[in-house]
């Protein structure tokens, strides 16, 4: 029975500091300013993934936090302990493709005033959802670019 709770209280400590950990590592990630909650959908093919209906698919959408740091953003899962940012985008690597609102399965799978943002960093094509006041934001950031960067906003 002291064994079984000893065990018990152990793995209570453990889960609590593990959340504790976690909570430690958003607060670090948005000290510096300039966050934003931002789902990212990396590589994705050219012709939409569908469903039988002809929607798009809300599979593939991961919820992170972005981060302006300079002429890059930097992209963090929000279910990790990385200390380090999954993505890292270049400003002058990005160019926009198109923009539209959620359609089918993926207003599941994004919050609900998310925009989905398709864009194009080194060849890759990525898709990034996030709030109206995140993507004008990030949208003034990319036009905002240092005199000879090529930026590409749709």
């Amino acid at each position: 029975m002291v064994l079984a709770l000893c065990v018990s209280a152990a793995v209570v400590v453990l889960v609590l500091l593990g959340l504790f950990v976690f909570g430690l590592r958003r607060r670090l990630i948005q000290r510096s300013g300039g966050t934003f909650d931002c789902s990212l959908r990396w590589d994705v093919p050219e012709t939409a993934v569908a469903t039988p209906d002809g929607e798009p698919s809300g599979k593939g959408w991961i919820y992170g936090v972005a981060r302006y740091n300079g002429d890059r953003i930097e992209w963090f899962r929000v279910f990790s302990y990385a200390p380090r940012p999954r993505r890292v985008l270049e400003r002058a690597s990005i160019e926009v493709l198109e923009r539209r609102s959620p359609e089918g399965e993926e207003e599941l799978a994004l919050l609900s005033d998310s925009l989905v943002l398709a864009c194009r960093h080194r060849g890759t094509r990525l898709e990034l959802a996030m709030s109206e006041d995140a993507l004008t934001g990030f949208l003034a950031w990319l036009e905002a670019a240092p005199p000879g960067q090529r930026v590409n906003v749709a």
